[in-house]
């Protein structure tokens, strides 16, 4: 199929920018140096790529993904990188699948939940600086006692420095240092040989952890394409113009709220700027010079944010030179 025969509107993955961010994320993080974050792109056809590339542990951030995974034979060792007291949820994942699945933890709540969901494997979630989950430093060790009391196997500490994603290239080295300063603080009082923490936007410069929760580099954003990355836009959505205005001139293209991530701010209309997005419509002005589409052109759309722009969608269609050469379910949707 031609990608201009796609009904719109549609995501599509540039299958050389893919391969390019695959490789270039291997050679720096290779085999189990890297955990993939599947979050970002919530596709097991995808994952399967990245095995092939050599990485054989994933991340996950919802038991759905983890049941996914592990029902597609990646399941050599999955870590759920969110806490959960759903305990039904936890005995369903640990009695259906044989795979090997680890649990992070941030309280005597969901030590406790874990160990009546049956996991047999956790991590101690250690707030790093963001304000989200993970325990102060000073209790983890006390977090991790109580979890061997519980018969549980704790393989170590894993923290996440999301609010440094995006740091300037000039403080970022100093910040993820102090960040990771406070994980191996608790690594110390916690024990195992697992420090897991980072994401795209550290990569390069967390050297501090034994493995590297990334997911982003593999598709990209325009948040992310904003940061001096060596990774390639291989995700855009693909939409038709259905409406022009020429004495205002603006057009409309069929992507809107219901298929672009908006969290990150206003996608970018390649060869166009936007003005906003609705519903169903993103508005945008040919970019300076160019000339104005027509109705029943097909335009390009960079999302701000890939993980949620994903997971609006049920499929990816990978694309070579304009064709179509495969199809990617996101069969990892939803909870």
């Amino acid at each position: 199929m031609n990608v201009h025969d796609l009904p719109t509107p549609a995501l599509i993955v540039d299958v050389d920018a893919f391969e390019h961010n695959v490789a270039t994320m291997a050679a720096a993080l290779p085999g189990n140096r890297l955990r993939p974050h599947v979050k970002a792109f919530k596709s097991t056809a995808l994952a399967h790529e990245l095995a092939v590339a050599g990485h054989q542990s994933f991340c996950c951030a919802t038991v759905r993904e983890v049941h996914g995974m592990a029902a597609t034979g990646l399941g050599a060792d999955l870590l759920l990188a969110n806490e959960t007291v759903d305990i039904r949820r936890l005995q369903a994942l640990t009695t259906a699948t044989d795979a090997r699945v680890t649990v992070a933890v941030d309280s005597e709540e969901t030590v406790d939940a874990a160990a009546r969901g049956g996991v047999r494997e956790v991590l101690v979630d250690v707030n790093v600086g963001m304000p989200r989950c993970g325990c102060d430093p000073t209790d983890a060790g006390a977090l991790a006692e109580r979890a061997r009391a519980a018969g549980l196997e704790v393989r170590g500490v894993m923290g996440y420095e999301g609010h440094l994603m995006m740091a300037g290239a000039d403080v970022k080295v100093a910040k993820v240092e102090r960040a990771m300063a406070r994980l191996l603080e608790a690594s110390a009082a916690v024990g195992g040989d697992v420090v897991s923490g980072g994401g795209t936007g550290t990569y390069a410069v967390n050297r501090w952890c034994t493995e590297l929760q990334a997911g982003s580099y593999t598709l990209m954003d325009s948040s992310y394409g904003s940061a001096g990355l060596p990774f390639r836009q291989a995700l855009h959505l693909w939409a038709t113009v259905v409406s022009t205005n020429r004495k205002g001139g603006y057009a409309v293209a069929d992507g809107g709220l219901k298929a672009l991530g908006m969290d990150h701010g206003d996608p970018t209309v390649v060869g166009g700027t936007t003005w906003f997005c609705s519903d169903e419509h993103v508005t945008f002005a040919p970019a300076d010079g160019a000339p104005m589409p027509s109705v029943g052109d097909k335009v390009r759309v960079i999302p701000a944010h890939v993980d949620p722009t994903v997971a609006y969608h049920e499929r990816m269609h990978v694309v070579r030179d304009d064709q179509v050469v495969d199809t990617w379910e996101v069969d990892l949707r939803h909870w």
